[in-house]
């Protein structure tokens, strides 16, 4: 690289504002007052992101005379929940690929189940009034080399032949570049309904409204501290005070469970984007870009970008940083290296932009798992549930893993308890030093192989044969 494309491409960084783009918005609500004292409730849900929002609408949906309270260590949406790019997908398996892979015999059941839930997801959105800039635009995942290109077609044929295609479409170069005008791109794979982009702060904020309409008691700046028996249920203190519940649902994702034993399944993983200024319409024009689609790279190391409301790129990805021991920092959701390397990587595909810039540079930590996808359990007697590991795609997927918790809660078999993506978890992650020595290895051969044509290493085989992997 160039130094006087650097100082190019970084001079676009100049008025990047380190914060979340998302979150700085003008209608953020202001949070509710912390706990103080003691509670008591007939489930208590703890994690103020999708996965404790989602939980604690659809059990006041369920059973409206459920007493629920919802306990936030910080603010609703602050954390991953407000971070992310917005795509709201149906998948529940991370993808097609991993689905097949891991639960071939289910996948056409986790397909449908994935589709319901993006419906319910819209039906939500519309019946509460929330507004958060859904759009059923679809994604594309596009290819930039040749070898994607042609790994793409293959991809496409396969799920063709399993009956899996429906709304899909393969798009060649000048179609792809038809649809969004990139000299990267080689072709396509467009998925027509199966992602929707929206705001993720406002999605968790108008959560939040709907929860406090329906009567779920919400404090904010109220960390859980422990979770202990207390006669026939369970007591989680708190720094001002105690809630006793005879139901817990624990939707923490990346923070460390308070069941210990589920900490060695999930790692953070760091991801970071970059958000523009508003295009001109000439510079949108340039690009075309009419249909507002998602859009994600097919590399191992890989770019997602979309569309905001007042016409911003949101470009991140690329960047896993795992700190070594698996540690959550503030300071680590600030990474000037990665910005500066996304920045160029977003002037090469879309060179036709020189001259935009940044107005927001951010990161945060996903909640990683070995398998990619969420995993579920109960703990104390089945008094407990929880959900975790979305690996990045956990916008739409965590409203799935609300209804799952509820039903482990219930005690009964249902469609969702019955599956073996919910019944079986994903392997744990080995202590450090291994952990970290595995994850950079594996980081290695990821870039190794997108810089030879894709070709995986042993490591990498060996990692696919035994289920294990490390993704954002």
């Amino acid at each position: 690289m160039a130094p006087s494309a650097m100082n190019r491409w970084t001079a676009s960084l100049s008025d990047a504002q380190p914060v979340p783009y998302w979150l700085e918005d003008p209608g953020k609500p202001r949070p509710q007052a912390a706990l103080t004292g003691a509670e008591t409730c007939d489930l208590l849900i703890v994690g103020g992101g999708y996965s404790g929002l989602w939980t604690a609408l659809v059990a006041k949906e369920r059973a409206p005379q459920r007493d629920v309270v919802l306990l936030e260590g910080r603010e609703v949406g602050w954390a991953a929940s407000g971070r992310n790019g917005g795509f709201c997908a149906a998948s529940l398996t991370h993808g097609l690929s991993n689905g097949i892979a891991r639960w071939p015999d289910e996948i056409h059941r986790l397909q449908e189940l994935g589709t319901r839930n993006l419906d319910e997801i819209e039906a939500a959105i519309a019946r509460y009034g929330i507004d958060c800039d859904f759009e059923r635009t679809g994604e594309i995942d596009v290819a930039t080399e040749e070898y994607q290109a042609r790994e793409l077609r293959d991809w496409y044929e396969e799920l063709d032949r399993r009956g899996l295609a429906d709304g899909m479409e393969f798009l060649d170069a000048d179609a792809v570049r038809e649809q969004v005008a990139s000299p990267t791109f080689e072709a396509g794979l467009h998925d027509r309904r199966g992602v929707a982009m929206l705001h993720p702060a406002k999605l968790a904020w108008g959560l939040k409204r709907a929860c406090l309409r329906l009567g779920v008691r919400v404090y904010e700046h109220t960390p859980a501290l422990d979770l202990k028996p207390y006669g026939p249920g369970m007591a989680v203190r708190t720094p001002y005070g105690q809630v006793r519940a005879r139901q817990v649902a624990l939707g923490t994702n990346i923070f460390p469970s308070l069941v210990r034993r589920v900490r060695a399944y999930t790692v953070p993983v760091y991801d970071y984007a970059l958000m523009t200024e508003p295009l001109t319409a000439g510079q949108l024009g340039s690009i075309g870009w009419k249909n507002r689609q998602g859009l994600g790279d097919s590399a191992n190391q890989f770019h997602y970008f979309r569309l905001s409301a007042d016409n911003r790129i949101l470009w991140g990805g690329y960047d896993a940083v795992y700190p070594y021991g698996g540690r959550v920092r503030a300071e680590y959701d600030d990474r000037p290296e990665t910005y500066a390397k996304l920045a160029g990587h977003f002037f090469g595909c879309f060179p036709q932009l020189e001259g935009v810039r940044f107005t927001h540079a951010w990161g945060g930590a996903i909640d990683t798992c070995s398998r990619f996808s969420a995993f579920f359990g109960t703990a104390h007697h089945g008094k407990v549930a929880y959900a975790a590991g979305y690996t990045g795609l956990g916008v739409g997927a965590t409203r799935f893993g609300a209804e799952v918790m509820l039903d482990l809660l219930s005690g009964e078999s249902t469609e969702r308890t019955s599956l073996e993506m919910v019944r079986k978890k994903p392997l744990p992650f080995p202590p450090e030093p291994f952990a970290w020595t595995g994850i950079a290895l594996t980081k290695w051969s990821l870039a190794r192989a997108d810089a030879h044509g894709g070709r995986r290493n042993l490591w990498l085989r060996t990692m696919d044969r035994l289920g294990l992997g490390f993704d954002s």
